[in-house]
């Protein structure tokens, strides 16, 4: 198999999200008012990473069927 930076980056970004989501999860389960104070920002910087994430994919894609 051949070095693929674009996996590796898909797979960061992907890692991203799994973290910004458990740490939001995290937050909650806790209870206290951590969550209540960082909801806002967790949720935006969730929906940014999954936007990354998603973008990178469909590159991913595209480049693959144009034949790179």
């Amino acid at each position: 198999m051949t070095f693929d930076p674009m996996l590796i980056l898909i797979l960061l970004a992907c890692a991203a999200v799994v973290l910004v989501l458990g740490t939001g999860m995290g937050g909650f389960a806790k209870g206290d008012g951590w969550a209540s104070k960082n909801s806002n920002k967790l949720m935006r910087m969730r929906i940014i990473a999954q936007f990354v994430a998603v973008v990178l994919i469909v590159i991913a894609v595209l480049w693959r069927q144009s034949g790179g």
